[in-house]
């Protein structure tokens, strides 16, 4: 990753979370390049569905290559960081201008989606999963 672009440029950021995924998210006045993990976004993201749930809030906000994304993420899978970097992204998108927090809002992209793996309890295999009852 380039250092003097990260540290020389103005930039907005928005932290998001999903499951156990945070996303560190800076957004540039650029061209629309995303770069997660020092990686581009085709590299990092192996599905479509993926790439589409990072750039909704751009879509929403009709703002699609007017910002570069630059993020660090850690933690969870594919799809719950995917879903950690949509809400630092839209939070971002609103620190840069406040006019896009009601289309944001509406979309559902600055909530914080509070489902979290239900832990396992004793007795039982899984969260819920018991062993197989058998009648004889």
């Amino acid at each position: 990753m380039n250092e003097s672009y990260v540290s020389a440029k103005p930039y907005f950021y928005g932290t998001g979370r999903r499951k156990k995924s945070v996303a560190r998210v800076r957004i540039y006045p650029g061209s629309g390049s995303v770069r997660i993990n020092g990686r581009d976004i085709d590299d990092y993201f192996g599905l479509d569905t993926l790439k589409y749930i990072v750039n909704q809030p751009f879509n929403t906000t009709d703002t699609v290559g007017k910002f570069d994304i630059v993020t660090k993420v850690i933690g969870g899978g594919f799809s719950g960081q995917a879903g950690a970097i949509r809400h630092g992204l839209a939070r971002a998108l609103v620190q840069a201008n406040p006019e896009f927090k009601p289309a944001l809002k509406k979309a559902g992209f600055l909530t914080r989606d509070p489902r979290m793996k239900e832990r396992k309890k004793y007795g039982l295999k899984a969260a819920r999963r018991a062993s197989q009852f058998s009648k004889r």
